[in-house]
């Protein structure tokens, strides 16, 4: 009896990791719903160091399209998502805006730009964009890909899809896998930099800086790229 619960949890567990590979390689590409000229624009001749007023003169966070990654990754470092957004951030919500680079830790080198305005936050990095909350056309969890290809086949590009959620609890911005997961990411400000925690154990801290230095402006996707044929 026991031996054949064994067996039967096994293949339940083997057909869940199947199911989760499929679902994260095969499984339908997340439709782009960022602004076209948004994606298309040069984001590497702003300074960062100069943040729109949060006063509430402008936009508000659901008026603004979601920014999600083109593909597997994009070609150029884009222009900031929510520039024209002006909404004040909600109580709980420190603001980590800026551009940071890595400066200490297991990814020295590591450069992303964090943009929010409401309770929206993106966090642009390494080829890949995450946008979370309230938007005009999407849904509030990050919907896109991780931006290193795990191989190609034929003119198809395969990467992993990734959709989590972006919370602040006591300061810490925490990123729950698929909206309602285990956190997987913790941002936080540790007096002047930003904190960057992955699950896979690994700290980063960050320094602000002000403008993108050159080797960033073409991203260079975490991962290995194989080919099937």
């Amino acid at each position: 009896m026991i031996k054949k619960l064994l067996t039967a949890l096994a293949v339940l567990l083997i057909s869940l990791c199947l199911f989760l590979f499929w679902l994260g390689y095969f499984s339908s590409r997340p439709p782009l719903t960022i602004d076209p000229a948004t994606l298309a624009g040069d984001g590497s001749t702003i300074d960062y160091c100069e943040l729109p007023a949060l006063d509430g003169g402008g936009k508000v966070a659901a008026d603004i399209p979601k920014g999600n990654t083109p593909g597997c990754a994009y070609s150029h470092f884009p222009l900031p998502v929510l520039a024209q957004c002006t909404e004040p951030l909600p109580e709980g919500a420190d603001d980590i805006r800026g551009l940071w680079s890595g400066v200490e830790g297991d990814h020295v080198g590591h450069l992303e730009r964090v943009e929010q305005c409401g309770s929206r936050t993106v966090v642009t990095a390494a080829g890949i964009i995450h946008d979370y909350g309230p938007n005009s056309t999407a849904g509030l969890n990050t919907d896109d890909t991780e931006g290193s290809v795990l191989f190609t086949a034929g003119a198809n590009e395969y990467c992993m899809r990734s959709s989590a959620a972006m919370i602040w609890d006591e300061g810490v911005l925490n990123f729950h896998v698929f909206g309602w997961g285990p956190v997987v990411v913790k941002r936080y400000m540790d007096g002047e930099q930003l904190v960057w925690e992955y699950v896979d154990g690994s700290t980063t801290r960050m320094d602000r800086i002000c403008t993108l230095p050159e080797a960033h402006k073409v991203p260079k996707p975490r991962g290995k790229r194989y080919s099937l044929f």
